[in-house]
């Protein structure tokens, strides 16, 4: 196809078998993915990696680092700055625990492929250089679940800094994949002091890029990106600024995206609410048109 939109082989049978109705949704894990932004000349970039071609999800596409909720994520012994969790449960659309959750997830799932840090030693603070092999051993712990998020910040009397993300929008894995991730997306911006670095098992590269040219180097075909993440690029286009960004968030819409398949004269149309240049049409037994 002419643009980068990742489309595995196995989706034109599975969509059919969903759309026919003979195969059952699995449940999607919560999840949460972190656009990380710095100011460059007059517009921000994000940070971006590539996920190796050897995942079984989304080989060879760029993302933002991100993951799924672990259950530890839910202690409540984590110490907290920013909006209160009632204020997250509200804005997520989940309860308070959820949204801890969620927040935690966001901010750890950073710190592990990233290894930037939303955490400080007080509310207003947060934390400067985090490289060294004291740094990486825990960030090393926390990837291999040895190491809750809730136990790394207490061993080094940190705070988790909400305040630092905002909630920007939310888009369901779509009813047909075997791997379903129901995932919120936050705006954050790269702390002072602080540098990003490829610390990922899943990512053979990274790069900061400005979202207007990550999404122009989708549309040419030249990067392999979900719809999520073109639909994101080409929302911080508007946007001279990180704080801009941040500032906008807090009235951006969190219902969530779910694509939706139907069968129609034969052919599987494969829509996604809202976003209609990702709108596909499969024939019997044929490739998107």
């Amino acid at each position: 196809m002419a643009n980068g939109q990742w489309f595995p082989p196995e989706w034109p049978s599975r969509i059919r078998a969903f759309a026919e109705g003979t195969l059952v949704p699995v449940a999607p894990k919560r999840a949460a993915t972190v656009m990380l932004l710095k100011d460059t000349d007059g517009a921000p970039a994000v940070h971006m990696l590539r996920r190796r071609a050897s995942m079984a999800f989304a080989g060879g596409a760029y993302a933002y680092p991100g993951g799924g909720v672990d259950p530890r994520d839910h202690d409540l012994r984590i110490d907290w700055a920013g909006p209160s969790r009632a204020w997250w449960a509200e804005r997520l659309g989940v309860d308070e625990t959820g949204a801890q959750a969620i927040v935690c997830a966001a901010v750890r799932e950073t710190y592990e492929e990233a290894g930037v840090l939303l955490a400080g030693p007080t509310p207003q603070t947060v934390v400067g250089d985090t490289t060294g092999a004291d740094w990486e051993a825990d960030r090393a712990a926390l990837v291999a679940r040895d190491l809750s998020f809730a136990e790394f910040l207490g061993r080094r009397g940190l705070v988790l800094r909400s305040d630092l993300l905002g909630a920007w929008t939310r888009w369901i894995t779509p009813e047909f994949e075997p791997r379903r991730y129901d995932t919120w997306f936050f705006v954050a911006a790269l702390p002072e002091g602080q540098r990003t670095r490829n610390a990922s098992t899943e990512a053979d590269r990274t790069v900061w890029i400005r979202p207007r040219d990550a999404a122009a180097s989708y549309d040419r075909g030249e990067l392999l990106m979900m719809p999520p993440t073109v639909a994101t690029l080409r929302q911080l286009v508007p946007y001279a600024t990180a704080a801009e960004a941040l500032k906008a968030a807090p009235a951006r819409d969190l219902n969530p995206v779910l694509a939706r398949a139907r069968l129609e004269d034969g052919q599987v149309v494969l829509v996604w609410p809202g976003h209609d240049e990702f709108t596909q049409h499969i024939p019997a037994g044929g490739e998107p048109a």
